[in-house]
């Protein structure tokens, strides 16, 4: 089933998260998990349900583009968070979110910071529900995008 290319690169977010906190776990390269997920993750069935279709390429991109990105990336969000906290101490499914979608604001192509936080609130609420990790997530997101914005 042909899904529209908005809701397949809202896919391919979800999905990045996951890869990413996979990585961080596993300590798997990005390669392996770009392999992995388009081999085993991706346009498959799921007890009996087909999987909503992904754009790769562009969860391939995030992917590579935080690895690649990651002093900048990690950087923006340490200048967030408030004083005296590191970026280890967040929980590894929201630090793997804001990583994402700061590379999307700031990497290459960006992504229009409206529509990164939008779409990585509804990410952090498919994890997390309404509650306070979500407006964390929401919260760090519109201060390196009016970060971003200001520079």
């Amino acid at each position: 089933m042909s899904r529209s290319p908005r809701q397949a690169r809202s896919v391919a977010r979800l999905a990045a998260v996951q890869a990413l906190y996979q990585m961080e776990i596993s300590g798997t390269g990005v390669d392996a998990i770009v392999r992995e997920f388009s081999q085993h993750r991706f346009d498959r069935d799921l007890e009996g349900e087909r999987l909503a279709e992904a754009d790769e390429a562009f969860f391939a991109e995030i992917l590579r583009g935080v690895v690649t990105d990651r002093p900048a990336v990690d950087a923006a969000i340490s200048r967030r968070l408030a004083a005296g906290w590191r970026l280890d101490r967040i929980d590894a499914t929201a630090r793997a979110i804001i990583r994402c979608a700061v590379y999307e604001m700031t990497g290459t192509p960006r992504t229009p910071a409206e529509i990164a936080i939008d779409e990585y609130v509804e990410v952090a609420k498919s994890f997390f529900g309404e509650g306070a990790e979500t407006s964390f997530v929401n919260g760090v997101l519109d201060g390196i995008a009016r970060d971003d914005r200001a520079a």
